[in-house]
C-alpha cells in the first residue's frame, strides 16, 4: 500500500468528460451527501498493485518491499505543456509536443551483421540442412536461399526519426481519440532503476485491441526509457507499410503464411525467430510480448525466451506485466493492407463523440530465472479435464480424482518440436502465470462498475439513485480486495461519464412517480448485451472466487430442490395467496461437497484467474471461505451435551491405524447454512450470475454436439458452434453475453479437454469415447439436463426459490 500524498487525484483520475460543461442534473440531489464523493482508495492508501508472486519470486518481492517511494501520483501522457520541455514562451506552447519529441532519448540498435550471425546458429544451419530444404546433393548457397523471405525480420530496427515522427502522430491522433492516457508514476521508477542496472526487460500484456501495441511504446518512448522490439502476431500484406513498421522495431510475421499456426509449424521460421529472439537479448535490446490463454497465443515467445536463459545467451531476463484498462475497448479490425489500416484510424477518430480514458499499469519487474528454479510456477504433474471431471458426469463419486487440469494446448507439439516435455511444461506454467498477474494489475474503470451492475443486477431496468448506491457499494468492495480502479471524484460525475460512454448500449425511460429520477435498462439487443458483457469482464476476475463459491452453493440447492428439500417461513402471516415473510431454506451444505462442487467448476475455468503456483484444491477451499467473509454462509451449530472443551467426560483420545503423525481426534464434518434469507439471495444471484454467461454456452454447445456434421476443420467447428449460440439465444431471446466469439472459442476448447471432441488434424467427435458418450447423453437424459439446469446459477436459483414458495402455498 503506498500512502497518498496531496497530488491532485481529482485532476489525474477524473477523466476530462466529467469535467465539461453539462447540464444541471436534477436527480444529483436525491443522493445521499455521503455518497457524493467516490475516492480510488481506502482512508490515506492506495491499493498496491503490480507486486510480484510471493511464492514464485520472493527475492525480487523482498527487493520492492525494502524500498520507500512516496507516491508520485499519475501522469496524463496526453497532456503535453511547456514544463515538459526546457523551453518557456508562448511559441514553446504551441509547439510544445513537437519539442517533447525531440527532447526524448532514443537509444541505438543497430542490426548491421544480425543477419550472419542469425544464418550461422547451429539451429539455423540445422534446419537449413533437413532432408525439406536440402535434398541431397544440393548446395549450400541453395539452402541459404530459403532464408530471403525472412531476411527483412531479422534486420527489424528502431529508426530514432521515424521514431520521433511517429511519437508525435500518436499523441496527436490518440489526443482525439481519447481524453486521458494516464500512467502510475510509481511504477515507472522500478523500470528506470532496473534499466540503469542494465536489466534485460521483456513487457508482457494481454491484447485487447492493436492499441496496445502502440500504446506501451509510446509511454516508454515518453519516459525516456528503451522502446521495444514488438513481437506481433498481425499479417500485414502491404510492403511499404511492413517496411515502416520494421523499422519502428515490429517483427511482423513472413508475407507468405496466412495465420501465426501456419507459420509456426515451418520448422525453419521457427528456427529463425528462436535465434533472433536470443540475438535481440544478445544485443541489450527489451522485447514486448502479447500472451492469451484463451487463444493460446504468446506462449512460444515466451519459450523462446527461456530457451535464451537456458543456453546461457543472456545471464537473466526480467518479466513486466502490463494492465491496460480502457473506458470504452477501441472497436479496430486487423490491419492487413495499407486501406484497412487508414479505415482503422478513421474509424479510431470518428468512431465515438464522447472521448474515453485508458489507465496503464506497469508491474513490477521480477526474474524470469528465479521463477524458474524456486519450482513453485509448474503444471507438470497434471491430469486432463476429462479424467479429472468423467466420475462426476457418471456419478461415480468414489472414482473422484483431485489434480490440476492440464492445458497442453497452449504450447501445442507442433510449435518448438525442440523442446522437452519438461520445458514445455515450465512454459506452459509461465504463460498462465504471467496472464494471471496481467489481468490483476488491470484497473477496474467506471464503465465496468456500470455495465456490470446493469447486466448482472439490474437487467430489468433500475432507478439513477439506486445505480449510484450500488456503484459506491460495489467500489467499496473492489478496493477492499486490493485490486486499483480508474477513476475518481464525485460519484455524480462518475456515474454521468459512464451512462454517457454507454449510452448507444442502454435504454432510458422517465419514471412514473419520480421524472427526476430516470430508469436504466441494458439495451435488449446482441450488440448491446456484448458490449456490456465485454465491460464487466474484469469483475469477473475479481470476484471469480465468490463467484465459484456461489455457482457451487447453486447447484447443491438445485440438487435439495429437485429431492423435495424444505423450507420454512418466519412471520407466519399469508394473506390471500400471497406469503408474508421470509423464507428460510431449512437445509445444511456439507463443507466436503461444496468444496468437491467448487473444485468441479475451478476445472472448468479459462486460463488466466488460477495462477499455476496455487493448486485447484486450494482455490475451491478459498471459494468456499469467501462466502463464510461475505456473509453469504454461516456455520451451522450443533448442539451437544457434551462441551468441545470438556475432555474428562469425553474419555480418552482414540487412536487410529492409519498412517497420520498427528495425535488428534478427526473432527466432525462441518456444515453451512445461508444467512439473512431476505438479503442473501440478491448477493448470491448478482455472484453466480458473473458465471452464467460461460456455463450457460456451455450447456448450449453440449446439447448441440449431435448437429455437428463431423469430421470438420477447426475453424468451421468453432464457426458452427458459434452459430448455434447465436440461434440458441435468439430463440431464448436474451442471455446474448453467451454467444460471443470468446466464448466460443473457450466453449470448444473445453468440450475438447472433456474428451466430446477430438483434434488431430480434424476437429471431430471422438470414436473411441463415443459409445460412452451416447450412453451418458441419450440414457441419462433427464440427469444431464438437471445437473445442466444446475450449471445455470441464476436460473437454478430463481427455479429453486418458484419451487420453494409454490411448495409453500400448498
Amino acid at each position: 500500500m503506498a500512502q497518498e500524498s496531496g497530488y491532485g487525484f481529482t485532476e489525474a483520475l477524473i477523466s476530462q468528460g466529467t469535467q465539461q460543461k453539462r447540464p444541471a442534473l436534477s436527480w444529483g440531489s436525491k443522493i445521499k451527501k455521503k455518497l457524493k464523493t467516490v475516492a480510488p482508495y481506502l482512508g490515506k492508501f492506495r491499493p498496491s498493485v503490480g507486486q510480484c508472486c510471493h511464492q514464485c519470486t520472493p527475492d525480487s518481492l523482498g527487493k520492492k518491499l525494502g524500498q520507500t517511494t512516496p507516491s508520485l501520483g499519475f501522469h496524463n501522457l496526453l497532456s503535453v505543456n511547456e514544463t515538459h520541455t526546457r523551453y518557456r514562451g508562448w511559441l514553446v506552447r504551441r509547439v510544445c509536443c513537437v519539442l517533447l519529441v525531440r527532447g526524448c532519448r532514443v537509444y541505438p540498435s543497430p542490426a548491421t551483421d544480425r543477419v550472419e550471425r542469425v544464418s550461422q546458429s547451429n539451429r539455423v544451419q540445422k534446419a537449413l540442412s533437413s532432408p525439406d530444404i536440402a535434398p541431397a546433393g544440393g548446395d549450400t548457397w541453395g539452402s541459404l536461399t530459403h532464408l530471403t523471405p525472412y531476411i527483412p525480420l531479422i534486420n527489424t530496427c528502431i529508426s530514432p526519426q521515424l521514431l520521433r515522427l511517429v511519437g508525435w502522430v500518436l499523441l496527436k491522433a490518440f489526443g482525439s481519440v481519447f481524453c486521458s492516457v494516464q500512467v502510475n508514476l510509481n511504477h515507472m521508477a522500478p523500470l528506470h532503476r532496473a534499466s540503469k542496472q542494465g536489466a534485460l526487460l521483456v513487457y508482457v500484456c494481454v491484447p485487447q485491441s492493436i492499441v496496445d501495441y502502440a500504446l506501451i511504446p509510446l509511454v516508454l518512448f515518453c519516459h525516456n526509457l528503451r522502446v521495444p522490439y514488438t513481437l506481433c502476431h498481425l499479417q500485414i500484406h502491404n510492403n511499404w507499410f511492413r517496411s515502416v513498421l520494421q523499422r519502428l522495431g515490429v517483427v511482423l510475421l513472413p508475407p507468405d503464411p496466412i495465420t501465426e499456426q501456419e507459420a509456426e509449424t515451418d520448422d525453419l521460421y521457427s528456427s529463425v525467430m528462436t535465434s533472433l529472439v536470443g540475438e535481440l537479448l544478445c544485443e541489450g535490446q527489451v522485447l514486448s510480448v502479447c500472451v492469451s490463454g484463451e487463444s493460446w497465443r504468446g506462449g512460444q515467445w515466451l519459450a523462446r525466451i527461456r530457451l535464451a536463459v537456458r543456453e546461457g545467451v543472456v545471464p537473466d531476463v526480467h518479466l513486466v506485466p502490463v494492465g491496460i484498462s480502457y473506458d470504452c475497448v477501441p472497436n479496430t479490425s486487423t490491419p492487413v493492407g495499407l486501406l484497412s489500416t487508414l479505415r482503422c484510424v478513421f474509424s479510431l477518430l470518428c468512431g465515438n463523440r464522447q472521448r474515453s480514458s485508458v489507465r496503464i499499469h506497469f508491474a513490477q519487474p521480477f526474474s524470469l530465472k528465479e521463477m524458474c528454479d524456486t519450482g513453485k510456477c509448474r503444471v507438470d504433474g497434471g491430469r486432463p479435464l476429462q479424467d479429472l471431471l468423467l466420475p462426476t458426469i457418471l456419478h461415480n463419486r468414489s472414482d473422484a480424482i483431485f489434480g490440476q487440469r492440464t492445458m497442453s494446448w497452449i504450447l501445442p507439439p507442433r510449435y518448438l518440436p525442440e523442446l522437452c516435455q519438461s520445458e514445455r511444461d515450465l512454459s506452459i506454467a509461465l504463460t498462465l502465470h504471467l496472464t494471471y498477474s496481467t489481468m490483476s494489475c488491470m484497473a477496474v474503470m467506471s464503465t465496468s462498475l456500470v455495465s456490470c451492475l446493469l447486466l448482472h443486477k439490474h437487467r430489468k431496468g433500475v432507478c439513477l439513485s439506486v445505480l449510484c448506491r450500488d456503484v459506491a457499494w460495489l467500489l467499496e468492495e473492489i478496493l477492499f480486495r486490493n485490486r486499483d480502479v480508474g477513476f475518481g471524484g464525485s460519484l455524480v460525475g462518475v456515474v454521468y461519464h459512464s451512462l454517457t460512454l454507454l449510452t448507444p448500449h442502454l435504454t432510458l425511460a422517465a419514471h412514473p412517480k419520480d421524472r427526476s429520477d430516470p430508469l436504466i435498462a441494458p439495451h435488449p439487443s446482441l450488440s448491446a448485451t456484448l458490449s456490456l458483457s465485454r465491460h464487466s469482464q474484469i469483475l469477473t476476475h475479481t470476484f471469480i472466487h465468490e463467484a465459484v463459491g456461489a455457482c457451487a452453493v447453486s447447484a447443491m440447492l438445485c440438487e435439495v430442490a429437485g429431492c423435495g428439500g424444505s423450507s420454512r417461513i418466519r412471520g407466519e402471516e399469508i394473506k390471500g395467496d400471497g406469503v408474508r415473510g421470509e423464507i428460510e431454506f431449512d437445509v445444511a451444505l456439507c463443507q466436503d461437497e461444496l468444496t468437491e462442487r467448487a473444485l468441479q467448476l475451478t476445472h472448468l475455468l479459462p486460463p488466466g484467474y488460477i495462477p499455476p503456483c496455487q493448486s485447484s484444491h486450494g482455490f475451491a477451499l478459498d471459494a468456499v471461505d469467501t462466502l463464510v467473509r461475505c456473509g453469504i454462509l454461516v456455520m451451522e451449530e450443533v448442539p451437544s451435551d457434551t462441551p468441545i472443551c470438556d475432555f474428562w467426560r469425553k474419555g480418552a483420545l482414540t487412536w487410529s491405524a492409519s498412517d497420520d503423525h498427528s495425535d488428534c481426534e478427526e473432527g466432525e464434518a462441518r456444515s453451512f447454512k445461508l444467512s439473512q434469507p431476505s438479503q442473501c439471495p440478491e448477493l448470491l444471484f448478482f455472484l453466480c450470475s458473473l458465471m452464467a454467461g460461460y456455463l450457460r454456452a456451455l450447456c448450449w454447445a453440449t446439447k448441440g454436439l449431435d448437429l455437428l456434421d463431423t469430421p470438420l476443420p477447426e475453424a468451421v467447428c468453432l464457426g458452427q458452434i458459434h452459430s448455434h449460440l447465436c440461434d440458441t439465444a435468439q430463440r431464448d431471446r436474451g442471455h446474448y453475453e453467451s454467444c460471443s466469439e470468446e466464448v466460443a472459442r473457450v466453449t470448444v476448447r473445453t468440450l475438447t479437454d472433456l474428451g466430446c471432441l477430438c483434434v488431430r488434424c480434424w476437429l471431430r467427435i471422438s470414436r473411441e469415447d463415443v459409445c460412452s458418450w451416447e450412453s451418458v447423453h441419450s440414457s441419462n437424459r433427464q440427469t444431464t439436463d438437471r445437473n445442466s439446469t444446475a450449471l445455470y446459477p441464476s436460473s437454478s436459483m430463481t427455479n429453486t426459490h418458484t419451487h420453494h414458495k409454490r411448495t409453500t402455498k400448498q
